[in-house]
Formats: structure tokens, sequence, C-alpha cells
């Protein structure tokens, strides 16, 4: 087993390195360890995913790197400062430095709020308190996402998952982050919508230069996204290096499992939503499209 850090990181220009992250939670009147000894980097304009079976902890160091809760001792280090255990006055003003993007597409908006308020909701935290301002940039993001401006006056009820989906990413994207913390933001989507939630996010960081760190127990989509994998087991990592090398060659006995839980043990490829849309649309049935983009 390892869970050294990647030296090859450490020369790099780093938004993230977590050192040696532990979590507790209280479970009646003991405790339970979700996370032991963790530590790892997320170098700048980079995605790394950390993968792993339900409960391996990796949703719970999600959850501290944006501080939904707050670790039980080691250091988040968001751009070199220490935020795992800094007071809510300091963390505040650092908080659109990092967004995330939920894996419930249906319980993550605001079911009363129209889209264009969802997205315009932290342009009033960024401050910028002209309504028309305020409009105009939703739109922008909107429009960003692959949605059109009659999207903006709807409610997320009158979305799909997907469209859900782009919301949340717009939402997001309005706080100007430079990490993106994606916890299984296309695990509630069929296979067709994660292909184009995975393009969408590819064409972001391209334009944007931001950094992703992918959650995820889909190795298909980890294969599809990151450049480098984080592999937990039981609240620890137990290998992590390039994506590739990773899960072609992997080390240790539980990332060969989960390797060989995938549908192609090989190529994964049924696991791969985007090699499966291509093929099933040369092979549509009566010459007519199988998987197509979501109508609005």
């Amino acid at each position: 087993m390892s869970s050294q850090v990647d030296t090859s990181a450490v020369a790099q220009d780093l938004v993230l390195s977590v050192r040696n992250l532990t979590v507790d939670y209280a479970v009646h009147r003991s405790s339970f360890r979700a996370v032991d000894d963790v530590s790892f980097d997320v170098p700048r304009g980079s995605t790394v995913a950390i993968v792993g079976e339900s409960g391996c902890g990796k949703s719970t160091i999600a959850k501290a790197i944006v501080r939904l809760l707050t670790p039980t001792s080691g250091e988040i280090l968001l751009n070199g400062q220490d935020i795992a255990r800094m007071p809510a006055r300091q963390l505040r003003p650092l908080r659109s430095k990092v967004q995330m993007v939920f894996q419930d597409p249906y319980g993550s908006l605001d079911p009363h709020l129209t889209a264009e308020d969802i997205v315009a909701e932290p342009l009033t935290l960024r401050g910028i308190r002209s309504g028309k301002e305020r409009r105009a940039e939703a739109a922008k993001l909107i429009d960003q996402v692959g949605l059109p401006s009659s999207a903006l006056g709807r409610r997320p009820a009158e979305f799909s998952g997907g469209q859900r989906q782009r919301i949340g990413i717009a939402r997001a994207l309005a706080s100007k982050p430079e990490l993106l913390v994606c916890d299984e933001a296309t695990s509630a989507l069929d296979v067709s919508v994660q292909a184009q939630v995975l393009d969408l996010l590819a064409d972001i960081q391209r334009d944007r230069g931001l950094t992703y760190l992918m959650i995820s127990h889909n190795l298909g989509v980890v294969r599809e996204s990151s450049s480098h994998v984080v592999v937990m087991s039981k609240g620890k990592i137990v290998e992590q290096g390039p994506t590739e090398q990773v899960l072609t060659r992997p080390r240790d006995p539980y990332t060969r499992a989960l390797r060989a839980a995938a549908l192609d043990p090989l190529t994964m490829t049924g696991r791969k939503p985007r090699e499966l849309v291509s093929r099933l649309n040369k092979v549509a049935p009566q010459g007519g499209p199988v998987l197509m983009e979501e109508a609005v």
C-alpha cells in the first residue's frame, strides 16, 4: 500500500495541497474515523480524481476541502494557506475560491427560485449590487453551460437532471472559483448525459484554466476526465499516481479489484460515457440518432 504524495507535484504550482488529513465523526459515545492521514496534491489547471467504493471517505474529503465540516487534524492548503480549521470570519473571503458541484441535481437547487435567481445569488456575494449587471452576468453563465436564455425564468422542476446539473455548474462558476470540487457530479445522470456534462467541464476548464477535484466511484469517468488519480479504501489512500498508469498497471490489490469490477476490465469502455455514446450513435436504429443533446 502507498499513501505517499506524488513528489513530481511538489515542484508544481499547487492550488490545493492536503497534508495528513484526518476526519472523525462522533458516533454515540465514541467516534468513527472516516478519513485517516490522507495526503495528496492538486496542481493548478489539472484534474485530480479521488476514486473508491461507497464509504471509503472520498466525499468526506470533499466536504472538508469546501469546509462543510472541520477536520480533526491535518492541513488543507489552498494556495499555500491552511484553511483546515480557519475561523468562519477569516474563511469567508476565501470560500469563493473553492466551489462544489453536488451529486444530486434534484436536491441541490432551491425549487422556489428561477435559474436566473440561482445563478445570480453568488454574484451578490461577489459585490455586484446592480440587478441589471447580475441579470447580464447570469445570462452569460447560463449560455456558457449550454442552456438558452429562455431557461433563465424557469424553475428547477421544469428541467431534466442534466440541465439542472448545468445550472449547478453555472452557479459554481458565478463565484469565479480557482478550484471546482465535483462530488459524483455525473453519477445521477444517464450515460449519454454524463458524456455531455464531462465535455462541458472539459470546455470550461480549457476556457477558464480551472482546476478540478473529481470525486467518483466510476473508473471510466475517472479515466475519461483526470490526469492523476487517488485510490481510497476504508479512509486511507492505497495508491495514487498518473491515471493511465494506476488504472492499467495497478500495484495495490484493492485497485486491481476495482478495475476488475468494471464492465470491461481491460479498457473499461462499459464505464466510459463518451466512448459508449459514440458507439451507439454509429449504430442508430432505423437510421435515426440514438443519443442527442437534451432538448430544453
